[in-house]
């Protein structure tokens, strides 16, 4: 692993957009890799670690695994089960400062805490937390009493022993923390890392391996400012914008880093290279170029070969406006950084939600001479993908689940769990919607708080199709992620929403759809996928490898611990005709 070279505190005024930080001045970390092996047991332990962010930077306390932020890569061979010990041993006071301010204000693009400014104030209740944890090995098929259900967090000086099969295809997962309420905070601390499963479809292709893979975990964070010397201290700042009514924004920071480095550079040869990419923010969404020295995108030399659950049929390029990364999203990329010998090249974000933020991420720097590459980009990648089609690929005999996203009468984000009814009830918890293939179809909302009853159940194995509509008309882009399963996007429409906040149902039936084209990258298997307000996203997933009562939920972990989260069930088919649901009767399969 390269060490940061320790610089002392930056002193003198803090000015945007660096905020006194020097580009660029920093090699990236690249995580250790932990390559256990098979059927074994081994502990990764929770720990407190004091860790330089910037080398111009104090430390800064960070809640780590295996003192490691991000934590080390897992890299496991398809099939061979491990089992983890997530041993909390994490000693002292939440690392976190938690401030909020007025929306009006922008607090969430500088640092410091800023008490001193009207309407500035702790966020009780934060500073209090105890070491509270539960590990999600994110995309992982496993039984629901190794997922990470949220309620199932421990203190420090307990431990959770997690069993994963890995009878996956090669794809990259990621762990973090998953504990309930809390998630947004305990992440934020330093608690993720990348798990990587390989397979010999992946080992055919002879990618860019060893020093040539490394992986780019994207995260933003906010800093405070010591009111004596102005300069920043390294200390975690966790500050968000609040309404006039109290609900706070989701976090986004001034600071963007990759792998733990606030602006890191890497070195690289003249040759193609592999990146295993994760965005890992709490809700920053990141639209990604590759740019030259003169800010031109030279994303022709960028190709996707890979997303969540695994490799595309074939190289993708880059979409015309750069690559759209929503948290907890993986996107596996190759770059020829043979065209660019002796040249700096820059990773830039381009998203809007960007205000006066640095878009820089990092540096490339390409070795001036010619490097011989064994690697040459083939034509095909997964020769195991099959496109899923109604009928033959998707089987026709399959359940059907419908999800609305939208915003309360409070202005507050929610999820609701849909059941199709004959006919408009009336009230509140109504959600019409004109089908084009199906007619008129009503629904009635069967819950919207993690703790209302469950109400989706699926048989082992079954084909499910999930219905995400948005029906907010506006507020934020959601990353929905569906846990036991990796999923293909079926389709993509926008609609005219007549969904009435105020009255919380549809005033008329949802109408006037228009397909959107998927990216070719959207047609890859994925367990998260970006839902946009006016947008119904269909997705088919089969629900094997693992039984119990698992979650969906917004991956904008502000939003999933503030209640955009519910549970599913996925029980063996035998079982499911013998239990009774709380609606009367027995077994209900999703509709």
């Amino acid at each position: 692993m390269t060490e940061i070279i320790e610089r002392p505190a930056a002193a003198g005024p803090i000015t945007a957009p660096n905020w006194g930080l020097t580009k660029f001045l920093d090699p990236l970390r690249v995580p250790p890799v932990f390559r256990p092996r098979g059927r074994e047991l081994i502990t990764i332990p929770m720990v407190t670690q004091r860790q330089r962010l910037h080398s111009e930077l104090p430390e800064s306390t960070l809640w780590t695994y295996a003192g490691h932020f991000p934590g080390p890569t897992i890299e496991v061979r398809s099939g061979k089960q491990l089992r983890i010990s997530w041993s909390n041993e994490i000693e002292g006071e939440f690392p976190l400062v938690a401030v909020q301010g007025p929306l009006a204000d922008a607090p969430a693009g500088r640092p410091g805490r800023e008490l001193d400014r009207t309407g500035y104030s702790i966020i009780e209740g934060v500073a209090d937390l105890p070491a509270w944890t539960v590990v999600h090995l994110h995309g992982a098929r496993t039984n629901a009493g190794n997922d990470g259900w949220a309620h199932n967090a421990g203190l420090a000086g307990t431990s959770q022993l997690a069993e994963y099969q890995n009878r996956q295809q090669a794809m990259p997962l990621w762990y973090h923390d998953h504990a309930m309420a809390i998630t947004r905070f305990n992440v934020h601390t330093g608690l993720a890392g990348m798990y990587l499963i390989r397979d010999d479809e992946e080992d055919a292709l002879g990618l860019p391996h060893g020093d040539h893979e490394i992986p780019l975990i994207i995260t933003d964070r906010n800093l405070d400012i010591d009111p004596a010397t102005q300069s920043l201290t390294g200390q975690l700042l966790f500050k968000v914008p609040a309404l006039p009514n109290g609900t706070l924004i989701p976090f986004t920071g001034p600071f963007n880093l990759v792998n733990g480095v606030i602006w890191p550079h890497l070195d690289v040869d003249a040759r193609w290279y592999r990146f295993r990419l994760l965005n890992a923010a709490n809700s920053r969404f990141y639209t990604l170029n590759l740019v030259d020295e003169h800010d031109k995108p030279v994303n022709e030399a960028v190709r996707l070969i890979g997303t969540d659950g695994g490799l595309l049929p074939a190289p993708a390029e880059l979409p015309a406006n750069g690559l759209t990364v929503a948290p907890a999203e993986r996107f596996d990329v190759l770059i020829d950084f043979s065209r660019f010998k002796g040249q700096k090249l820059r990773l830039r974000n381009a998203d809007p939600q960007l205000g006066s933020v640095e878009p820089d991420l990092m540096e490339f720097r390409v070795d001036g001479r010619a490097k011989h590459d064994p690697f040459t980009l083939p034509e095909k990648i997964s020769t195991s993908y099959t496109r899923l089609v109604h009928g033959s690929t998707l089987p026709e005999d399959h359940d059907h689940v419908w999800v609305a996203l939208l915003l309360n009468a409070e202005g507050h984000p929610e999820m609701w769990d849909l059941q199709e009814v004959d006919a408009d009830p009336g009230g509140p918890g109504i959600i019409q919607l004109q089908d084009p293939n199906g007619g008129l179809k009503t629904f009635r909302m069967t819950g919207r708080l993690f703790d209302d009853t469950t109400g989706i159940f699926i048989d082992h194995d079954r084909w499910a199709v999930w219905n995400l509509v948005h029906v907010a008309n506006g507020g934020p882009a959601h990353p929905i992620h569906i846990h036991l399963t990796e999923f293909q996007a079926l389709f993509r429409r926008s609609f005219t929403t007549t969904f009435d906040q105020a009255t919380e149902r549809t005033t008329a039936p949802i109408a006037g759809f228009t397909d959107i084209p998927l990216e070719k990258y959207e047609e890859g298997w994925k367990d998260t996928i970006i839902v946009r307000p006016g947008q119904w996203v269909s997705v088919a997933g089969q629900f094997g490898g693992g039984t119990g009562e698992f979650m969906f939920h917004c991956h904008i972990l502000d939003h999933e611990d503030e209640g955009m989260m519910r549970p599913f069930v996925v029980h063996p088919p035998e079982v499911a005709k013998f239990h009774v649901h709380p609606g009367g009767g027995h077994h209900h399969d999703a509709t």
